[in-house]
């Protein structure tokens, strides 16, 4: 295109015309001919629009030219230009019309000039034609590189989840022009992070590439780049990390450490006494590590609880237990998790089970009478000495401890080291029919052992005793009374 085309104006008002040039506007005025005929002239503004690239580093950067066709070149015509920017941005050579950029341009922060142009005729100071707009457009060069703004990012996601699932999107800006080329158009690509993620390169989708296991790392940290000019030569880049976590899911059951654990109880120990812990480890977090113990047999002497603070559990005494009777154990317990998702039972088909001997601590108990108490009977007036009964006891340890006998204080009857009861006095079922006595067994080897049993001794009853009258009579007979009368008390 010709830098400089010539149209003509009505009335001879001539046409400022750029060298560079986007658009071409035609407008058609009717002008009058010398002779009085009547033709139309089609007059084309051809100055709308000038570009300038921003970021131009000369000091005067020549954009374009407005002139007037009616500019013969004796410099009579006078050039000016008005809006903003006008003098400070843009200045003009009011001889020839020539317009440069006096300061380097920022597209981003201002794209768009308006000015107005006018042309004087110096000679006379008169305008040659009207003000007339035109448009100054700053073009775009790729001067931005890319930038994450909603950093930091993070995400959770699952662990173990499949391969393509969502993680995150990120999504960088650049400042650049998005109708100027390729300056704005980004690709993301992926720094590090691979093979457990990858990223879509138009999106920002960060997706699952390889599943991934929590209980050997449980977060990553991805480096994500975005480059624009869609990653051709020259193109800027910015880049940001995601910080990614893998949340828990219950994976894995838990498992005793030990395959045996040895636990001791006195056998004086009272029902509901804790006799030690066992302890299994779940590899898994919060509620998905909870557990529940239980005793698989022998459940009527121990029990097992869980401490769920501490995830260990608790063995308990549920029945006594008698060292003579049985001093060892051997019981098995199991352990398995409290909550189980379906999805998940392929993780939990088998419980973990471990053994627990627990071993009777044999104590020192006191001696045991073999009857809970004992009856005898002997006849009254039996002579010192008689026998009256015997009873027996014995130490239930191991040892067996030979035992002595004695009683509480009694003036009637006495017993020996070998818990023969005997009379000291004679008995009188009349004075005393029952006696109440207390009997006392003591460990010869230990004399703090000792137990006590209650004795009832029934005197019987001999005939011992004429009939005797309870009282005196005295009786009257009449001095004529015949045989057979009765007497008179």
């Amino acid at each position: 295109m010709n830098c400089c085309l010539l149209l003509l104006f009505m009335f001879g008002i001539p046409l400022i015309r750029p060298c560079f040039t986007a658009t071409e506007i035609s407008t058609t005025d009717e002008v009058k001919h010398p002779v009085g005929s009547h033709f139309r002239v089609k007059r084309g503004w051809m100055w709308n629009q000038f570009f300038v690239p921003e970021e131009m580093n000369k000091t005067n950067y020549h954009i374009g030219q407005l002139r007037s066709d009616l500019d013969n070149g004796n410099n009579s015509f006078q050039y000016k230009l008005l809006g903003a920017g006008a003098g400070s941005i843009f200045v003009i050579d009011e001889r020839t019309g020539d317009i440069y950029a006096v300061q380097k341009l920022d597209r981003e922060e201002r794209s768009l000039y308006t000015l107005r142009a006018q042309v004087i005729d110096s000679t006379t100071g008169r305008a040659v034609e009207p003000e007339s707009e035109f448009v100054i457009r700053v073009s775009d060069i790729n001067d931005n590189e890319p930038k994450f703004l909603d950093e930091p990012y993070e995400a959770i996601v699952p662990e173990m989840s499949p391969e393509g699932t969502l993680v995150i999107q990120v999504t960088a800006n650049d400042a650049d022009d998005p109708s100027s080329g390729n300056n704005a158009r980004l690709l993301y690509s992926l720094l590090q992070g691979q093979p457990y993620f990858s990223i879509e390169p138009t999106t920002g989708v960060i997706r699952i590439s390889s599943k991934m296991d929590r209980e050997l790392q449980d977060e990553y940290w991805v480096i994500i780049q975005a480059k624009d000019m869609i990653g051709l030569p020259g193109a800027l880049s910015g880049t940001t990390s995601v910080l990614i976590k893998l949340s828990d899911v219950n994976d894995n059951k838990p498992i005793f450490k030990e395959r045996l654990y040895r636990l001791t109880v006195s056998e004086s120990a009272p029902t509901g006494t804790s006799i030690g812990k066992i302890m299994a480890y779940d590899n898994d977090i919060g509620e998905n590590a909870e557990m529940d113990y239980s005793i698989e047999d022998d459940s009527q002497t121990f029990d097992i609880i869980t401490n769920n603070e501490t995830q260990e559990g608790i063995v308990i005494l549920k029945k006594k237990v008698d060292f003579e009777h049985q001093n060892q154990y051997r019981v098995r317990a199991n352990v398995k998790n409290r909550h189980v998702d379906e999805k998940l039972m392929e993780y939990h088909v088998e419980a973990s089970t471990t053994f627990i001997r627990v071993q009777v601590e044999d104590e020192d108990e006191p001696p045991v009478f073999l009857l809970p108490y004992y009856l005898f009977e002997i006849f009254e007036e039996s002579p010192h000495g008689s026998f009256v009964g015997m009873v027996s006891a014995i130490d239930p340890d191991q040892r067996k401890s030979p035992i002595r006998y004695s009683m509480t204080r009694s003036k009637v009857f006495s017993i020996d080291d070998n818990g023969t009861i005997i009379t000291t006095n004679p008995l009188d079922r009349e004075i005393s029919a029952w006696y109440n006595l207390s009997i006392i067994a003591t460990e010869k080897y230990n004399v703090q052992q000792i137990s006590a049993v209650p004795v009832y001794v029934q005197v019987l009853n001999v005939n011992d005793h004429a009939p005797e009258f309870s009282e005196y009579y005295e009786t009257y007979v009449c001095e004529n009374a015949g045989s057979g009368q009765g007497l008179f008390f």
